[in-house]
């Protein structure tokens, strides 16, 4: 094994390379690299972005330690089985061989191998086995998205069992940690001022740092609300918008509808999804799509209609077994339009081209939220974006909002702390009890029964920006947003954003004008029209903010003048509406 094999790799960026195998370090990475090997320390714990190269840093400090002959052995620790195959891949690419366990349940390893790839459940099944490896040898064990650790206190106990005596331990993630009490294992923490304890990183690189130095994609929502209708177990039927601020319930049933495969609104997105992927494929030509469903049964439902719009079968991954790390694979390396996934690919695995997704599942956490997004900004060369729709549920667009905040973990937070600003800890709050179980979301489905659903095209989000108005889905306003080119600057993003922001509303100004010029209407109508655009562009700013409606109307009133909306003339109003425009367009 020679350091020498990272010289013979063509660089990461701008051209494309296989996972983890950049030649030349980029700047955070030679930066963490450097402190690392200064401190020589026996744990270390470094967070940076997905697509940023958490993999590339980990395996230059392996062949260092190696090198030096501080460690002979590599012990690598995934969540996933697909994951443990891509690390050992990765690894034999800079002259490390790391067993993954893909060639049965014989005992004993090749003396070729330099270490093993497992994931946290297997070493929770063979926990004494890994302690007396580690004993045994000197080990760098790589634990990545530790924060999976956290996840049950057997995993938690078992890898601090299992790696007590290792040499040196590189602890990695990507994503927002959890924000349960459990401690995750080998990580530093220390007490903030209200008295709890916050885990302390080694080195931090975030998303917006990374978009800075341009090595991630810039990420465009589109965000697609619009009428649910159901029926409850007790034969009520029930109404509402998505993306109204409603009660938890109504919102997790409003979401569940929409995600129905019977229902208009799903196949309308999946439609414009799929609109957007053919412009990006004519600047991007294998540029490909990612559903991320909320079950099976959902994502063949999904399967069959992509098949229908585009006429070709979309590659479906339902589990984590081998022939589902096949068909990722495979799809990586092909031109194939779209995949369809449940949950594995949630997390860490690579098919850089990914460029657009759909988030149509209901979970609502913000630790799977981040590492779904993750999947879509792996960048391969300078301008490429990465766009992914979004249902209009107001958690949804927090997260989405909060992409760039970083997020430690908290152990001992006082109940209620932080419950008004936390917008993160709302999330995990809201279906909590639907996220402990994979197949909770199943069960949940089964307490109502979804009727119909439409949607509609709310608006664009990009760097905490807002865009756009309500639109009909095929319509001109959508297919202006739906168009933006394949390879953008985040400022020529942001640029053509306002024009075809200002498009739509000469647009609505013409159609305005041509009804002013019809019938005379009654003041109470017209007066009711524009009460409910102004509340549409308060719902709209209230949700991109995290803050309540009422408190936008009333800084509106403050600043326009006059009585409550109730009480407004058509004048004051049409003041509201010109004052929220302005709010919502601004950084």
């Amino acid at each position: 094994m020679s350091q020498s094999a990272f010289d013979r790799l063509g660089p990461a960026f701008p051209q494309r390379a296989p996972w983890g195998t950049s030649s030349k370090l980029r700047a955070w990475q030679a930066e963490a690299l450097e402190r690392y090997l200064e401190a020589a320390p026996r744990d270390y714990l470094a967070v940076a972005t997905p697509g940023a190269g958490k993999t590339t840093f980990a395996l230059r400090v392996a062949v260092e330690l190696l090198q030096a002959r501080v460690v002979r052995r590599i012990i690598v620790v995934a969540p996933t089985e697909h994951l443990k195959v891509q690390w050992a891949d990765a690894a034999a690419k800079v002259g490390i061989q790391l067993d993954p366990g893909t060639g049965g349940r014989k005992r004993g390893r090749s003396r070729q191998y330099d270490g093993v790839a497992v994931t946290y459940a297997g070493v929770a099944a063979a926990m004494l086995a890994y302690q007396t490896l580690t004993s045994n040898f000197e080990t760098l064990v790589i634990l990545d998205e530790v924060h999976h650790a956290g996840d049950a206190l057997a995993w938690g106990d078992s890898v601090r069992e299992a790696f007590q005596y290792a040499t040196r331990r590189l602890s990695l993630t990507g994503t927002p940690f959890r924000s349960d009490d459990n401690p995750i294992p080998f990580i530093t923490y220390a007490p903030a001022e209200s008295g709890a304890l916050v885990s302390r990183a080694d080195y931090t690189y975030g998303y917006a740092e990374a978009l800075r130095d341009h090595v991630v994609r810039p990420v465009v929502f589109m965000n697609y609300g619009g009428p649910m209708r159901w029926r409850t177990k007790s034969g009520d039927q029930i109404e509402a918008n998505l993306g109204e601020l409603t009660t938890k319930d109504i919102t997790a049933q409003a979401w569940r509808t929409a995600l129905d495969p019977k229902g208009e609104w799903i196949g309308a997105v999946l439609k414009a999804a799929d609109k957007r992927l053919s412009e990006v494929r004519r600047h991007v030509p294998d540029a490909g799509g990612l559903v991320i469903a909320t079950n099976q049964t959902n994502a063949r439902a999904y399967a069959r209609l992509l098949e229908s719009m585009t006429g070709t079968k979309p590659t479906v991954v339902l589990s984590d077994d081998a022939g589902a790390s096949a068909r990722i694979e495979e799809f990586s390396a092909s031109e194939d339009r779209w995949m369809v996934a449940v949950r594995m690919v949630s997390e860490g695995v690579d098919v850089p081209r990914l460029a657009v997704g759909v988030y149509a599942t209901a979970t609502s956490t913000p630790l799977f939220f981040a590492q779904a997004v993750g999947r879509f900004v792996r960048t391969r060369r300078r301008g490429e974006v990465a766009t992914v729709f979004l249902p209009t549920v107001p958690i949804i667009l927090a997260h989405a909002s909060s992409l760039e905040r970083q997020r430690d973990h908290v152990l001992g937070k006082k109940p209620g702390e932080d419950e008004v600003v936390d917008v993160w800890e709302e999330a995990e709050a809201l279906l909590a009890a639907a996220n402990r179980r994979e197949n909770a979301s199943d069960e949940l489905m089964g307490a109502f029964e979804a009727i119909d659903s439409s949607a509609t095209f709310d608006h664009v989000l990009f760097e905490n920006q807002q865009f756009g108005m309500h639109a009909v889905p095929t319509s001109d306003d959508e297919a202006d947003y739906l168009g933006l080119p394949g390879l953008l600057e985040p400022d020529q993003i942001t640029r053509l954003l306002r024009e075809r922001q200002s498009r739509q509303v000469r647009r609505h100004d013409r159609a305005q004008r041509r009804e002013r010029v019809a019938p005379e209407v009654a003041l109470h109508r017209a007066l009711a029209s524009r009460r409910k655009e102004l509340n549409t562009l308060v719902a709209q700013y209230a949700r991109v903010k995290g803050v309540p409606h009422s408190h936008v109307h009333a800084e509106l009133r403050r600043q326009c003048g006059g009585p409550t909306l109730a009480q407004a003339t058509t004048d004051q109003v049409e003041a509201r509406i010109t004052r929220i425009r302005e709010w919502n367009n601004r950084p």
